[in-house]
């Protein structure tokens, strides 16, 4: 509810408004959350969370070059979110380097774990470097302020992906 919120208000959404979208009291969000960054802080860790758990999933239902395409859409998904919260994460009192760092380690072995599965498949060829890879994806989102750039990055992650495939013999 309160990633809703920050999305339709702002990050400047009151905490009563989070607490009625929540169908709570204001006296049970403050028993969670003592305060707005510790809010923040639960919506970023969930989206980073709900990303890196995605990849077990996706390999579960697709083939490993599909999972990581459709990974890689998420990541897209998980940009736009992070794109509503980012500038109370700037704020949040004690810096949020420590954040970062935990959230950019479960997202590397996410996609560790995609690369490895399409290369070991063969949907991609043999030394693809997942870094490389998260690299052109934060490339592929830089600009996330410009009209369309969501439909950008899902174009250029179909393009990459064409460009991942191993060289016919």
């Amino acid at each position: 509810m309160a990633k809703a919120a920050f999305a339709d208000v702002g990050v400047g959404v009151g905490l009563e408004e989070i607490a009625r979208r929540a169908g709570v009291g204001i006296g049970t969000l403050y028993r969670h959350f003592p305060n707005r960054d510790a809010i923040v802080e639960a919506v970023y860790r969930r989206e980073v969370q709900q990303l890196a758990d995605s990849a077990a999933s996706l390999l579960q239902s697709l083939s490993p070059g599909e999972a990581l395409r459709e990974w890689m859409r998420l990541f897209v998904d998980y940009i736009a979110a992070k794109k509503v919260i980012a500038p109370a994460l700037g704020s949040i009192i004690g810096g949020a380097t420590e954040l970062y760092a935990s959230s950019g380690a479960r997202i590397t072995a996410a996609m560790s774990l995609l690369v490895e599965r399409a290369r070991d498949s063969g949907d991609i060829r043999a030394g693809v470097d997942p870094n490389d890879l998260l690299r052109a994806l934060v490339g592929f989102t830089y600009g996330n302020a410009a009209p369309g750039w969501e439909a950008s990055a899902r174009r250029l992650i179909d393009i990459l992906m064409d460009g991942l495939r191993p060289p016919r013999a």
